[in-house]
């Protein structure tokens, strides 16, 4: 199974790139959770420390999820050619 995962604003500099496939070799379900796992598992602290409330551990509530164009929570199974788009808060006046 393999999951399409873009970026945009400051988490695309972070992981260096606009998108990258995430492929998974498992018959186990794949959430965005899992995604996520597996990103701050590769890109480490720069990842964690913007995704993740360093003192509850959880997913910043300012992050939204979005899968095929369609909001999503964090519990969504996905499905193999799933695009997830991971959108950090954007500012502006």
């Amino acid at each position: 199974m393999r999951v399409c995962v873009r970026f945009f604003t400051s988490l695309r500099e972070i992981i260096g790139k606009r998108e990258e496939t995430i492929e998974f070799r498992t018959k186990n379900e794949v959430t965005v959770n899992t995604i996520l796992k597996r990103l701050a598992k590769k890109y480490g602290k720069s990842f964690v420390n913007y995704v993740y409330d360093y003192r509850t551990g959880e997913v910043k509530g300012f992050l939204q999820f979005l899968v095929n164009g369609q909001s999503s929570d964090r519990d969504r199974e996905l499905r193999n050619d799933d695009v997830l788009a991971i959108i950090p808060p954007v500012g502006g006046g």
